[in-house]
Formats: C-alpha cells, sequence, structure tokens
C-alpha cells in the first residue's frame, strides 16, 4: 500500500541514509544485471517528489535494482517541456556512469504492485498500464504516458524524445510512433500488477495544453532522426547539477524560441 501523505525531506534523509551521495543505490547481496538511472521530469512539484520517493526507493530497493534517481528540473519562465526533459536526464546521466536501462517516471505516479518490476526487456516497456485516474485501465492502445523503461539501445534507436512539445500532451504519442516506427512492439505487464495511483494537483501553472501537438504526431514518424537526442545537446544549458542525499538535481534552461527554429 502506498503513503501519499507528505513527507519531510530531512527525516527522508534519515530513512535512506544507505543511499550513496546522489540518490544512488547498489543491492549488497547481488550483482544486478542493469545499471538504472531514474529520470523524472521536474517543475514545482517539491511534495509531490518526496511523497514519490517516499515509495519508490523502497520499491526499488525491493526489487533489488542498482540504480540513481535523477530529477531534471526546468527552470522558469520556459513553458515545461517534458521529452525534452528525459532527452537532457539520459545524456546527463551517461555524464555519469554506464546506465543500461531508463526508466522516464512522472512525479506524480506511485507504484502499488513490487512484480512490476522496473526492468528493461527486449523491447520498450510501458509501466504505468492501470492508473486510478482512468480506473485502472488503459486509457487507449496507444497510450505510452506515465512511466516507461528502454534500455541503452532502445534509447538510441528511437532517437530519444521529440524536443518540440511545450505544454500538455502529445509527447507521449509522439514517443508511441517512434517506438513503431523503429519496429519496435511495446510490452506491458498485466494491468492487475502494473497499477499506479496518481498523487492528485491541479494543472500546472506553466503547463497549458500544447495547440501543436496534432500536427507535430502527423510528422512524429518523419522528424525521429534529426529531433531528438542527437540535437537536444544544443538545445539546453545547464545551469545547475547537485549531488543530494536522496537523488542528483540538474537544472536546466531553454530558449523555446531557438527550440522551435
Amino acid at each position: 500500500m502506498s503513503n501519499q501523505s507528505e513527507q519531510d525531506p530531512t527525516l527522508l534523509e534519515e530513512k535512506f541514509s544507505f543511499l550513496k551521495p546522489g540518490g544512488d543505490y547498489h543491492p549488497p547481496d547481488c550483482t544486478a544485471q542493469q545499471r538504472t538511472a531514474i529520470i523524472i521530469p521536474y517543475r514545482d512539484r517539491w511534495i509531490h517528489l518526496h511523497i514519490l520517493l517516499y515509495n519508490l526507493i523502497p520499491f526499488l530497493v525491493r526489487q533489488q535494482a542498482s540504480f540513481t534517481i535523477f530529477v531534471i528540473e526546468l527552470a522558469m519562465p520556459t513553458t515545461f517541456n517534458r521529452a525534452l526533459l528525459l532527452n537532457v536526464g539520459v545524456l546527463e546521466s551517461l555524464k555519469r556512469d554506464n546506465y543500461t536501462c531508463f526508466i522516464f517516471h512522472d512525479v506524480d505516479l506511485v507504484p502499488l504492485d513490487d512484480h512490476n518490476l522496473y526492468r528493461c526487456g527486449s523491447g520498450p516497456r510501458h509501466l504505468a498500464v492501470g492508473i486510478d485516474k482512468f480506473k485502472y485501465r488503459l486509457p487507449y492502445g496507444g497510450y505510452f504516458g506515465g512511466a516507461s523503461a528502454l534500455s541503452r539501445d532502445q534509447v538510441f534507436r528511437i532517437n530519444g524524445n521529440s524536443n518540440l512539445y511545450f505544454g500538455w500532451g502529445g509527447e507521449d504519442d509522439d514517443s508511441f510512433y517512434r517506438v513503431n516506427s523503429a519496429k519496435m512492439k511495446v510490452s506491458r505487464y498485466p494491468v492487475q500488477i502494473a497499477r499506479y495511483r496518481m498523487i492528485r494537483h491541479e494543472r500546472d501553472k506553466g503547463n497549458a495544453a500544447n495547440p501543436m501537438r496534432a500536427g507535430l504526431l502527423e510528422t512524429a514518424a518523419r522528424r525521429m532522426a534529426e529531433d531528438g537526442l542527437s540535437t537536444v545537446t544544443h538545445l539546453y544549458t545547464t545551469e545547475n547539477v547537485w549531488v543530494k542525499p536522496l537523488y542528483t538535481w540538474v537544472t536546466v534552461t531553454v530558449n523555446k524560441t531557438h527550440v522551435m527554429q
């Protein structure tokens, strides 16, 4: 059972003092087959982040995962861009270790079943199959949002995610189209296992619905080779990297006008 009560960060640091700096963990009694980067795109969700960590860290430890938690923050005033931040998370994490598996994880989703293994498989895996907001059902067949697991090879095969989705909506569908275009198949655990509770919140300021998402989705497959990991390096500036007890926090700035040119 998940706990969605507000959590004191200082108490969490004491509770999870076994973590190495930067939110890093290696299971003491086995050698993990995968080295996993947990990538959390972030803006102004302090309470939600620590509720997630209260639940996610012991969840990963019980699964004997070898992991590091990365929080990737987009500085104001730029409109939020979840997919671009996921790309940043991949590149910034690989500067620090040889990660072989990437978990892309929204800050407001708490996994409910330990059998929902946070591992990468032979193809991309959609983790957040059943969310309470959707009555624990997949909202539509191509839904790829919330949380997903891709190996390093899979991420680079689809050139990561699109950098063009500013605002809410569409970027996860774009990623699903990329996976299909690369002739890979998305796998999912049964909905009885891949269940999540959403931490309630109001719509974020600076994250209005993206009016361009329909047009962008029409060109998703055609843009894949030239819009993603291969181009994001020139689109952001790293302002700060903080190695904290619970996570590695990376703050970046992005010029939206430059990205959309």
